[in-house]
């Protein structure tokens, strides 16, 4: 049966319309010279008993000890059927610390003229504790009992101390109503409903019964009639604040001081509990009935509007409208949103981006940029003709947030407000993809003209990546071809990733060198290409009579990855890694690197990168002391050949992961492959110096050289390849050039 606002009525129960009924019985009979106690929690005792003890604070010792003395508060009355041997009765709250439990006696006062009492050996139930000062105290027990809370609230209130004021609560007034309705939202508050006598409106603050920590929170009240209702009571509407407050599930009980005391207010066994989605509307139902404070009011109402599930914007009496263009989201909930706001008389004054009762204030971090194809899309609509900045374009908007991320399935939304302190919401779905692909989506969908990229780069862009966390590469699946030993000879390691480089030619080139012939090869790759090329690489090394293991990785990523998914694959002490764009200048450069790496164990050696047109890609990285805006600089790039030639075994700042020998772990060691770059040049010159830094030395072998281009980080357009580089410096420069100075500094010091 439900009442005419849609909530269940109410179903009395016996102890409701009749305290005493719903009274439980005292098991034992109270005596004088003897006390019975109830252990509240572990550092206070309810002590009651019969005699005559001072209201107040009273010195009590405890046994025969005199040295253990300490205070406890009594509250004291006159017996309802006095008789000769007791004509008051007392309850007493006492501090126990570290006191055993098996008290045997209890003195009240000084050793002359104070009572001394003998303590029951077994401790009381709550409700049995509840009853024996009830049945004692009678007309009196609602004033004893108000002082005992009074005093249990004052202290440090733990769940077992608001279980036993609401035993007493109980015992001495029923219940005072009932929660009949929680609602959650995404404002961050839960909406209580249901009926009490003694709730009235305003603010009270309140204690949350559940089954976790108590909870205090302030809690505004609104009343309205309720014919259902028993007689003095009417029905409540109140929000509290969630932040503080127990989930929905966990709520037990409310527990308040009103007017004429303290109350409790139980929880209706027929609850019903409402999600976010349906809590608005049902607060907008009963809006209009209830009264109280202006502030209270003004709370409810915000609540009645706030997020449902819906879309609002497009409802506003205004011209104000939104677009959502991407929604991207990498691990952690680390969020690139982008879109536009046509706001062209400035109506809203916030906007923000909201999960899981958390917001991120998108207007006060965003970068606007120019979109005129917004304005001339709403030029032609006479009602949103712009009245007081008709030339103004910049409705575009990108931004970086950071949101919760524990409940995959809750709600994304925008959340506008305006001048008038309404608000309108957009819903959004967040495409959940890793920091780079969309970091690659997002800059690609931005005209490399724009005025404002270099903005969107700095404020953005840079911090969506800086922030997204790094995701080990999971193994899905590893197929051998060939008689794989990787104890015969360190095995060469192939990370082939997103890029469609053919590894055909590079293992002919392998076949054809007896030492690569003989080495065990992995070819690491993403599951999609893993798929396509699978048949057909295991049907060439068996022409070339290669020993390869295939591993396909989950997901995607780039070279970098994948040549750390190959080296988990492997349980060797020493790897060779080897780019899939790489290609061996002349035979006989592998044999040289195990024989370097031989004389130099736990070190990492790489050999010279050169172009197709004998000049120098890559012949070692130092750190640079005196060049601020490019810390790490390779010194030979550029150069012919022959300039190195005559170099021997050099020591160098950080090797280079596209091609070199290492030890198994090097890479773990350091922590992996950093997830903030976009392509692989600086993602693995910052392993590299982590290298360097975890102890391991680095050095470059000049006699050994590789051919190879430049990587196209990205793909796409040389204007696309040239904005990635400039974000992978950028991220790099600020994630070294602190460390780098400080370790530059450390060695200019003398010793």
């Amino acid at each position: 049966m439900r009442s005419e606002d849609g909530v269940l009525a109410t179903e009395q129960s016996r102890a409701v319309t009749s305290p005493a009924t719903g009274r439980h019985a005292a098991n034992r009979a109270m005596r004088p010279g003897r006390v019975i106690g109830y252990r509240i929690d572990e550092t206070t005792l309810l002590i009651i008993g019969l005699g005559r003890v001072a209201a107040g604070s009273a010195m009590v010792v405890i046994g025969d000890d005199l040295a253990d003395t300490r205070s406890a508060f009594v509250s004291e009355w006159r017996l309802s059927a006095p008789s000769p041997r007791a004509r008051h009765g007392f309850a007493a709250l006492l501090p126990i610390g570290d006191a055993h439990p098996d008290i045997s006696t209890i003195r009240f006062g000084e050793e002359e003229t104070g009572a001394q009492f003998i303590f029951a050996p077994r401790l009381a139930a709550a409700e049995e504790a509840a009853t024996l000062i009830l049945e004692s105290a009678g007309s009196q027990s609602a004033a004893v009992i108000d002082g005992l809370v009074d005093e249990l609230m004052a202290g440090d209130v733990t769940r077992h101390r608001l279980l036993t004021i609401t035993a007493l609560l109980q015992a001495a007034h029923a219940s005072d109503g009932f929660v009949e309705l929680i609602g959650e939202s995404h404002d961050g508050v839960t909406f209580l409903q249901g009926w009490s006598r003694g709730m009235a409106p305003g603010s009270c603050r309140m204690f949350v019964v559940g089954n976790a920590t108590p909870v205090i929170a302030e809690f505004g009240i609104a009343v309205f009639p309720r014919p259902d209702a028993p007689d003095g009571a009417s029905g409540f509407v109140g929000l509290l604040d969630a932040n503080k407050a127990t989930g929905a599930l966990d709520i037990e009980g409310l527990v308040f001081r009103a007017r004429a005391g303290w109350r409790h207010i139980a929880l209706h066994p027929k609850k019903r509990i409402t999600g976010p989605m349906e809590t608005p509307e049902h607060i907008r139902s009963i809006l209009l009935r209830t009264h109280g404070s202006p502030d209270v009011l003004l709370s409810l109402r915000a609540a009645a509007n706030s997020f449902a599930g819906k879309e609002t914007v497009s409802s506003l009496p205004y011209p104000v409208r939104m677009g959502i263009d991407n929604v991207f989201e990498a691990d952690g909930g680390n969020l690139l949103v982008s879109g536009w706001l046509y706001d062209p008389d400035g109506h809203i004054t916030t906007v923000g981006l909201c999960r899981n009762n958390a917001a991120a204030r998108l207007d006060e971090c965003w970068t606007r940029y120019d979109r005129p194809d917004v304005s001339e899309s709403f030029n032609e609509q006479q009602h949103f003709a712009p009245s007081l900045r008709g030339e103004q374009h910049t409705h575009g908007f990108i931004a970086q947030a950071q949101l919760p991320s524990d409940d995959p399935d809750a709600s994304l939304y925008f959340e506008l407000t305006l001048r008038d302190l309404r608000r309108a919401f957009l819903p959004a779905k967040p495409v959940r993809v890793s920091a780079r692909s969309a970091t690659l989506r997002q800059i690609g969908a931005i005209d490399p003209a724009n005025c404002a990229l270099p903005a969107i780069i700095d404020a953005q862009i840079v911090p969506f990546l800086r922030q997204s966390g790094r995701s080990v590469p999971v193994i899905d699946t590893i197929l051998n071809t060939g008689r794989f030993d990787e104890e015969s000879s360190p095995p060469i390691v192939i990370g082939a990733g997103e890029s469609e480089e053919d590894i055909a030619p590079l293992l002919a080139l392998l076949a054809l060198d007896p030492e690569t012939r003989a080495a065990p090869i992995v070819i690491a790759m993403p599951e999609v290409r893993f798929r396509r090329q699978t048949a057909r690489i295991r049907e060439l090394a068996r022409f070339y009579g290669l020993s390869v293991r295939l591993v396909s990785v989950n997901g995607s990523g780039d070279d970098c990855d994948m040549l750390e998914a190959g080296i988990q694959a492997l349980t060797c002490e020493t790897v060779v890694s080897l780019s899939a764009s790489l290609i061996p200048r002349a035979a006989g450069w592998y044999g040289k690197l195990v024989a370097t790496s031989a004389t130099l164990k736990g070190s990492v050696v790489s050999p010279v990168l050169a172009y197709e047109d004998h000049s120098i890609r890559w012949a070692g990285s130092w750190i640079e002391e005196d060049n601020d805006d490019q810390p790490v600089v390779g010194r030979y790039t550029g150069y012919p050949l022959k300039a190195v030639t005559d170099m021997t075994l050099t020591r160098i700042a950080a090797a280079s992961l596209a091609c070199c020998i290492m030890p198994r772990n090097a890479v773990a060691r350091a922590g992996g492959f950093s997830a903030g770059y976009l392509g692989a040049h600086e993602k693995g010159l910052d392993l590299g110096l982590r290298l360097n830094l975890s102890g391991i030395e680095s050095y470059v072998l000049p006699s050994v050289q590789m051919w190879g281009c430049d990587d196209v980080r990205g793909g796409g357009s040389p204007a696309l390849t040239a904005l990635v580089e400039e974000i992978d410096r950028k991220i790099f420069k600020s994630q070294w050039s602190p460390v780098l100075g400080i370790k530059k500094h450390l060695e200019k010091r003398p010793t």
